[in-house]
């Protein structure tokens, strides 16, 4: 082995480097500077964006959401400006393809968790309910619990908490009882054929007049809607002046106690359901028939 042209060697890569280093100084200075300065920007931009995203949206998951991707987005530019600096553009060309392909199997692995997470995005900024409004969603209806990115958490009138994925309720009706601040109750009643249907107006509409939770705002309507099979039936829509459940509830207790009351005091008849038996059909024999052959029995 000739020690002297490997000494040589080496050598001249030695000082191949050193040339190398030293005529890279001040691009290092520059990049050191750069980096400096877009570590400090990407704060004060996070700051800033904070700041301005609460005048957007009262959502601290979201502000803080969007602070962060400003703050990273920024720091990712600094990292790339820094790598140009240096003169390792194929260093950049390879994070880039790199950054585009995880990007892309990751949005194939978690689509629905994104699909969840842009929907949390369009509720916050949309606003169809808030945190203790009562609302519909899908099959569920409750008081809003919680409202997460991914998530929105119901508590039932059951007492279940219920979990329902974001893009479930950003793709379907939701219906918000509190917008309105009073919940329509629909009552169907069927009275018999025999009686006087204005006086079971008049009857209905008095009895309900005063009950505690009714709204001043909506007045009580009824509206007949049918001749059925033992009865003619009628709806009185009653408006409750507050959306919760138990005053909900409580207004159509009172008015079905007060309503049968009513009808028991001015003898209105709400009749039970009528079957007719039939013995005449073929095969069989007539009901006088039968009567008659009991009392021959006899």
């Amino acid at each position: 082995m000739d020690f002297s042209n490997a000494y040589q060697l080496i050598s001249h890569k030695l000082f191949a480097w050193l040339h190398e280093l030293v005529r890279m100084i001040p691009n290092l200075v520059l990049a050191a500077i750069v980096l400096a300065i877009g570590l400090l920007m990407s704060r004060v931009i996070r700051r800033v964006a904070g700041v301005m995203m609460k005048k957007v949206t009262h959502n601290k998951a979201i502000n803080q959401l969007f602070a962060s991707i400003l703050y990273f987005s920024f720091i990712g530019i600094t990292f790339f400006v820094v790598l140009s600096i240096l003169k390792l553009d194929k260093a950049v060309t390879s994070i880039l393809a790199g950054a585009g392909l995880l990007g892309l199997a990751l949005a194939f692995a978690f689509q629905d968790i994104a699909a969840n997470f842009i929907s949390g995005i369009f509720i916050s900024f949309r606003k169809p309910f808030h945190t203790g409004d009562i609302v519909q969603l899908k099959n569920y209806m409750g008081k809003v619990e919680d409202i997460n990115l991914r998530d929105t958490v119901l508590r039932t009138f059951q007492g279940q908490m219920v979990i329902i994925p974001n893009k479930d309720v950003f793709q379907n009706p939701i219906e918000n009882f509190s917008i309105l601040g009073k919940r329509r109750m629909d009552l169907t009643i069927g009275v018999s054929y025999g009686e006087d249907l204005e006086l079971v107006k008049k009857v209905t509409l008095e009895a309900v007049r005063d009950l505690p939770d009714l709204s001043d705002e909506d007045p009580t309507t009824l509206f007949f809607l049918e001749f059925a099979d033992s009865s003619i039936n009628f709806v009185i829509r009653l408006w409750v002046k507050s959306p919760e459940q138990k005053a909900w509830l409580e207004t159509g207790s009172e008015a079905i106690i007060r309503i049968k009351k009513a009808y028991e005091a001015n003898d209105i008849l709400i009749p039970f359901p009528i079957r007719t038996i039939d013995f005449g059909i073929k095969g069989g024999i007539s009901l006088k028939e039968e009567l008659k052959e009991k009392n021959l029995s006899h």
